[in-house]
């Protein structure tokens, strides 16, 4: 049996979710399916999801040990420098589909195994680094915004929580689109990075200069209200999280009287992630990244991310 290097959940510990957290020799992909293919991760990515994944949330205990991480960016077997998309459809989950760490393993490793229909050729414009930030919290920003928030539509945008990497993500795309962005964050510092980025700044709640045509909402109920009330008539309350919790309450007059669309949404699908790609060339745009780490420190980058600190996407470089 050959080996690899990985970071992967051993066990699970709802207070302290890296304690569960191993690097070292896990067996290499053995591929489930002639249509499988198994990629050279040269870099990947950390999503809140691989902590929440180590908190038990999503990952059952007879899965373990799971290799961690959604996104990836390396090269397949014929030579071709590929981005990974995480989505694998799978009749085991409810859901008809599961994101790689939940029932495959994922991406923090030297190789991963992915259908080759998963394969997303990678820009040569773009290094692997800025594009392994992309098929996670990038498409679901990009999907918020376009698909879903019908952002052409519109003229400004109010992105809540910014700091956080679908979030920071949201305030770049929104701003490369050409649209007005406001965004809330509870961190002086935070809202400091997010007006170096073009956007407006404010703290959360408070009130905006003008009613807005999409609100990208990650953060729940601690900021649900304020949401509604910045929605201009018609607006799109996208929503694709709840990190500050999810029994958000609704005031419905002001949904029916605005006649708003709270909609929901998770992740992409590979053309849309295509379609970002090409975007990122054609617009000049670069990933927010908050550290690269090589992965010889990946316990340093979950600290890092698990910190609550970062701004934007923290990278695992697996050449270093």
């Amino acid at each position: 049996m050959r080996i690899m290097r990985a970071a992967y959940a051993s066990s699970f510990d709802a207070d302290n979710p890296l304690a569960g957290l191993v690097v070292g020799d896990r067996p290499e992909p053995v591929l489930p399916d002639p249509d499988w293919v198994t990629v050279r991760v040269q870099a990947s990515s950390l999503n809140h999801h691989d902590i929440w994944s180590l908190r038990g949330v999503g990952l059952a205990a007879e899965r373990l040990p799971m290799i961690l991480g959604c996104d990836a960016a390396g090269v397949d077997p014929d030579g071709n420098e590929v981005v990974v998309y995480p989505i694998v459809v799978d009749p085991d989950d409810p859901r008809g589909m599961s994101i790689l760490s939940e029932h495959h393993q994922g991406t923090l490793a030297e190789r991963v195994a992915v259908p080759r229909d998963n394969l997303v050729p990678k820009p040569a414009e773009l290094s692997f680094a800025d594009v392994a930030c992309l098929p996670t919290a990038w498409l679901t920003a990009y999907r918020m915004l376009t698909t879903k928030g019908r952002v052409a539509e519109a003229d400004a945008v109010l992105v809540q929580g910014a700091g956080g990497g679908v979030a920071t993500a949201a305030v770049v795309l929104g701003l490369a689109l050409g649209k007005r962005v406001y965004a809330t964050s509870r961190d002086a510092g935070k809202r400091d990075r997010i007006a170096e980025l073009g956007a407006t700044a404010v703290e959360p709640g408070a009130r905006l200069p003008e009613r807005v045509d999409v609100v990208i909402e990650t953060v729940g109920a601690a900021t649900f209200d304020h949401s509604l009330k910045s929605a201009a008539p018609g607006a799109r309350i996208v929503v694709s999280g709840a990190t500050a919790g999810h029994n958000a309450t609704v005031n419905l007059r002001r949904v029916f009287a605005m006649q708003l669309e709270i909609v929901g949404t998770s992740m992409g699908t590979p053309g849309e992630l295509a379609e970002l790609l090409q975007l990122c060339v054609d617009r000049g745009i670069r990933p927010v990244v908050d550290e690269v780490v090589p992965f010889s420190r990946v316990q340093d980058a979950f600290a890092r991310l698990h910190s609550g600190d970062v701004f934007g996407k923290v990278v695992v470089d697996h050449s270093a």
